[in-house]
């Protein structure tokens, strides 16, 4: 079955001057030449995306979209009108965002979250910027500490909100946050608790023996960057720690320890360096 807004995997049945024609249920879908390879025969199987084109018509690429149906994607408007916005999303025809599916208004420029939706009555794809009406709060399944893709959707007093492996809604909290998140960005990042409201806190950094090794190669990649010594050491301020290193104070002193434990730097009132 033909799958709007999503890759799908076609046989070549017919080639014309323009195009060439593959075979979907009992339809064919034009490929457009500048989409096609030179060498394509009658009968190769082709992934292609499939959308609809200006004119209304479902039309074949081989064009990888920035996002597909099901899925969110952080994408830039490119124009705003009376009746909603247009996104780029890596396509020629732009992606629509009616008015009426904008929690907030979009500007021209700048960049959005969005779901991106089939309309089973147009088969159109639209965008929806009121991400959080899709996410689950069905988090049985998930444990603590399990590692987790992030992307970063919107920031707020508390924190950066994210969405959690394009399923779930959760939450870095400011004091946990070590670099600057932008909106859009993906990373990984690790579920610190499940919450009895179905939402998730996340923590960018791993648990027990795992965090213990990042910060130390976090400490030892930015001495090695610094010409092997820095004016840090045990007492040094969470402020200047957190700028240097992206880390708590807790976990710099946890990594010099280990360090000095396993005779690769040592520690004075001047600083530290490597061995």
């Amino acid at each position: 079955m033909l799958k709007i807004g999503k890759f799908n995997r076609l046989e070549v049945v017919k080639k014309v001057e323009f195009g060439l024609y593959l075979k979907a249920d009992n339809e064919e879908i034009l490929l457009p030449l500048k989409y096609a390879k030179n060498d394509t025969k009658i009968g190769d199987m082709l992934d292609v995306f499939i959308y609809k084109d200006s004119e209304d018509r479902l039309i074949a690429t081989s064009l990888k979209p920035k996002g597909i149906v099901g899925e969110f994607a952080c994408l830039k408007a490119v124009d705003v009108t009376s009746i909603g916005a247009f996104l780029d999303w890596g396509l020629e025809k732009d992606l629509f965002v009616p008015k009426n599916l904008q929690k907030i208004k979009i500007q021209k420029d700048k960049n959005y979250v969005v779901m991106i939706n089939l309309d089973e009555s147009t088969d159109r794809i639209i965008a929806d910027t009121n991400v959080e009406k899709y996410l689950s709060k069905e988090t049985k399944k998930l444990q603590r500490a399990q590692e987790v893709e992030l992307l970063v959707h919107r920031r707020t007093p508390l924190g950066a909100l994210v969405i959690v492996d394009n399923k779930y809604e959760g939450l870095v909290y400011e004091n946990d946050l070590y670099f600057e998140l932008k909106i859009g960005q993906k990373l990984k990042g690790y579920i610190k608790n499940i919450r009895p409201d179905g939402k998730l806190d996340i923590s960018l950094k791993s648990f027990g023996e795992k965090a213990v090794d990042e910060d130390m190669q976090k400490i030892l990649s930015t001495l090695k960057s610094s010409s092997n010594a820095l004016k840090f050491n045990y007492k040094s301020s969470p402020e200047d720690v957190k700028k240097v290193f992206q880390m708590s104070r807790k976990a710099f002193k946890r990594g010099l320890t280990q360090l000095i434990e396993k005779n690769i730097i040592e520690i004075s009132e001047e600083g530290i360096k490597l061995k």
